[in-house]
C-alpha cells in the first residue's frame, strides 16, 4: 500500500540529526526509510510547502529542496478538494477541527486507498469521524 507521509514525519527525518532523536522518533525515521526504499512514498504539494516553510538560511532551504526533488507530487483532483470540504463539515458537525491540509490529506488518502503516516495528534481525533488507515 502507498503511504502519504505527513509533514511531522518528514520533519523528523530531514530537519533533525539522528543522534538528537529519541528512540521512538528513530523508529519513525526507520519506518520512513523502509517506505521510501519500497517505493511506497506519496508526497503532496501542500506537504512539500510545509516542509520547506520556515527555513531561515537559503543554503539549508536549497539542501532540503534537493532532498525532496526525487519525490514527485501526487496530483490532487477536484474530487479530493470536494471530499476534503465534506470531511471538514462532517468533523465540524461532531465538534472536531483540523487544518485544511489535514482534511486534504484525509481526502486524498480515502480517494486513492492510501495510508497516512503522521505523528500529528490531530489525525487520531479525525479518525473518530473519518475512516482511514493511520501508521
Amino acid at each position: 500500500m502507498k503511504v502519504l507521509v505527513d509533514t511531522s514525519v518528514w520533519s523528523l527525518a530531514l530537519r533533525r540529526q539522528s543522534q538528537d532523536l529519541a528512540a521512538e522518533e528513530q523508529k519513525i525515521v526507520a519506518e520512513l526509510k523502509d517506505i521510501i526504499s519500497e517505493n511506497r512514498t506519496v508526497l503532496i504539494g501542500p506537504i512539500r510547502q510545509e516542509i520547506l516553510s520556515g527555513i531561515a538560511q537559503k543554503s539549508q532551504f536549497r539542501l532540503l529542496k534537493e532532498k525532496l526533488i526525487n519525490f514527485k507530487d501526487w496530483i490532487s483532483t477536484t474530487e479530493d478538494y470536494e471530499l476534503a470540504a465534506e470531511l471538514f463539515n462532517d468533523c465540524r458537525h461532531h465538534g472536531i477541527t483540523g487544518s485544511h491540509t489535514d482534511f486534504l490529506i484525509c481526502a486524498i488518502a480515502k480517494n486513492n486507498s492510501l495510508a497516512i503516516f503522521s505523528t500529528d495528534q490531530d489525525f487520531p481525533r479525525l479518525q473518530e469521524v473519518i475512516d482511514f488507515e493511520l501508521i
